[in-house]
């Protein structure tokens, strides 16, 4: 791939002298901690954070559906509210598909963000990569649609035997074929081009599957219309070379440097970035490397349960149980000494949540180990808040959007444990607002809590 993993060396003189800051209104709840306030929960009509669903129509945004995304609204607001202007920089250590990055681009300021997710990594590289010869994209496409045309009958004779059995479950075999041929065609290709074109195809397969394959599950026994892989890819391509094309000229070129790495070690230099905006892995047992199984499979990056674990779950932050191995842990001090070190009185309460999980864990059909899960979560987090700490300029923010949990039944509050933490390892002060509630569709399940969740915005600042 190309644009990866630039380094920068930038000096305190750019930071900025003024930020705007949200005031609290009189309603605003304080702390025990004066430097922690509770700001009022924003209401729908107030909101300029907007929702998960706003990405799904905007262009670039809407490449691919990840799950468990944030609006680009969010980032547009933030970077508003911040002064954010070309010539400063921002970061996102948690970069997903790159939303924080594409809006940054489209605004012509320099970004930079850290992938963990090998997969999700190449998906984040493809969208921040703008400076195409356009004359060269549109010939490419025509080029590549007329010869699968014209060549789609050898399609027939491909051999599906290789291929893992979760993707033959996914299509007909007629329609995998076509779109196993479509990537034999695209791997001839010569870089960007192969990259773009292969994520195409990747946006393509949920869309032409006919099993259900919508996030979070892949359902094979659920079936629904399949479509025919071919027209879908093609559908796909000219969509996304039109959302290129709405890019002003000016900013294609606008640096965009992501790195496969991990948040809670960087190499960047100290005091590096004005602003950093994220969303972290939310402590609710997603397990992430599961949910892009059918892309990685596909794309021949895995093909067991054991290569996902080894290529991808070994690489991510702790928050899900099935990245778990209990015996590698000692439950009685799960709690870091980093983490014991700059937030004492977190590190014993999460140990009584610890234990008290590991009591109930028991009284569960499932044994799920979220005991550990919540332990290591938090071990991570805290590393990855002092490198976030460590990169920022002086005065600068850092801002997370964040969301609660309640493993069995036993309230998480992932927002305020983290904002505790974050002073800890030496921000100044840090607010909380919630944004909307969460978990209301799952009411009506037995076998969950009836905790109320929330989603929240916690900004740290430096």
């Amino acid at each position: 791939m190309y644009n990866r993993g630039k380094m920068i060396n930038r000096s305190n003189s750019s930071a900025s002298k003024s930020k705007r800051k949200s005031k609290p209104t009189k309603s605003a709840r304080v702390a025990k901690d004066s430097r922690a306030i509770y700001l009022p929960a924003v209401t729908r009509s107030q909101s300029r954070y907007g929702t998960f669903a706003d990405s799904k129509q905007a262009p670039i945004h809407r490449w691919f559906q990840y799950p468990a995304g944030f609006s680009f609204r969010a980032v547009e607001h933030v970077l508003e509210e911040n002064d954010i202007v070309p010539g400063k920089v921002v970061y996102d250590p948690f970069a997903g598909t790159a939303t924080t990055l594409v809006v940054c681009k489209s605004r012509g300021i320099e970004s930079f963000g850290i992938e963990a997710h090998p997969f999700v990594f190449e998906v984040a590289t493809v969208k921040t990569f703008w400076d195409y010869d356009y004359s060269e994209l549109d010939a490419l496409a025509a080029h590549l649609m007329l010869e699968i045309q014209i060549k789609i009958k050898e399609a027939e004779s491909i051999n599906l035997a290789p291929v893992p059995e979760l993707v033959r479950k996914c299509f007909s075999d007629a329609n995998l074929r076509r779109l196993l041929f479509i990537r034999s065609h695209i791997a001839k290709l010569n870089e960007p081009y192969r990259s773009f074109f292969f994520v195409a195809l990747t946006c393509a397969l949920r869309q032409a599957s006919g099993a259900a394959t919508g996030w979070p599950y892949i359902a094979p026994k659920k079936r629904i219309q399949e479509k025919d892989g071919v027209q879908v890819f093609s559908k796909q391509v000219y969509q996304m070379i039109a959302d290129l094309k709405t890019v002003p000229e000016q900013y294609r070129q606008t640096p965009g440097h992501l790195v496969l790495g991990d948040a809670r070690q960087t190499k960047f230099e100290s005091a590096a970035f004005d602003l950093s905006f994220t969303s972290p892995p939310y402590l609710n047992n997603y397990d992430y490397a599961d949910r892009t199984r059918l892309e990685t499979y596909f794309n021949g990056f895995a093909s067991t349960w054991a290569d996902i674990t080894e290529k991808i779950r070994s690489r991510l932050i702790i928050s899900a149980t099935t990245q778990i191995n209990r015996g590698d842990y000692e439950l009685a001090d799960i709690i870091s000494a980093r983490l014991k070190g700059v937030a004492p009185e977190i590190a014993l309460d999460l140990q009584t949540k610890v234990d008290k999980l590991s009591r109930l864990r028991l009284e569960h059909g499932g044994k799920k180990s979220y005991d550990i899960m919540v332990g290591q979560y938090f071990n991570d987090m805290t590393l990855a808040l002092a490198d976030s700490y460590r990169v920022l300029k002086s005065r600068a923010q850092s801002i997370w959007i964040l969301g609660d949990s309640a493993p069995y039944g036993v309230h998480i509050p992932t927002e305020e444990i983290l904002g505790r933490i974050g002073l800890g390892v030496g921000f100044r002060n840090y607010t909380i607002q919630q944004l909307r509630t969460r978990g209301d569709k799952w009411k009506g399940n037995t076998q969950r809590h009836h905790v109320a969740l929330k989603e929240s915005v916690l900004t740290l600042t430096k």
